[in-house]
């Protein structure tokens, strides 16, 4: 049964395709009840149920655990955080407080060894005209090679 869609108006075409979704949804029903209705006397002849024989998986991929806290507010004890997501709000707040840091609120008050500042090396090396980066060393041995080749050349 091959329909010419070209001789169509819009109105046929419109009708056409609802009556070809509703179609389809009907099929697609049909079919799930009698797939529905061979695993149940599947099921029945072997004795055994659909929880045993597809158990409920909770959850989806690795299990989370608990992290243990590492910050807490010295304000109030009972709020802790762990350093993992968004910072919470009294985080924040202490953070904006004089003289605190990151590393003053820690658990066990032992701060973290202090880390170099990563833009003042930048600015060090860019004032000493040094290049930065995993490609230096390459850069600049290919550099050498291409002046030799222009020197042996030119000699």
């Amino acid at each position: 049964m091959a329909i010419n869609l070209k001789l169509l108006s819009a109105d046929q075409l419109a009708t056409l395709i609802s009556n070809a979704r509703s179609q389809l949804e009907q099929s697609r029903s049909q079919q799930i009840g009698e797939v529905r209705g061979k695993i149940e006397a599947l099921l029945k002849s072997s004795g055994l149920t659909l929880a045993e024989v597809f158990p409920r998986q909770v959850g989806k991929g690795k299990a989370k655990g608990t992290v243990a806290a590492k910050y807490r507010n010295p304000e109030d004890p009972s709020q802790t955080w762990s350093g993992r997501g968004k910072r919470p709000l009294w985080l924040v707040a202490q953070l904006k407080k004089r003289g605190v840091t990151l590393d003053s609120l820690l658990i066990d008050g032992t701060a973290a060894p202090a880390r170099k500042n990563v833009a003042a090396k930048r600015v060090a090396k860019k004032a000493a005209g040094k290049k930065t980066g995993k490609r230096a060393p390459a850069r600049a041995a290919k550099k050498a090679t291409k002046k030799t080749v222009r020197r042996a050349r030119k000699g």
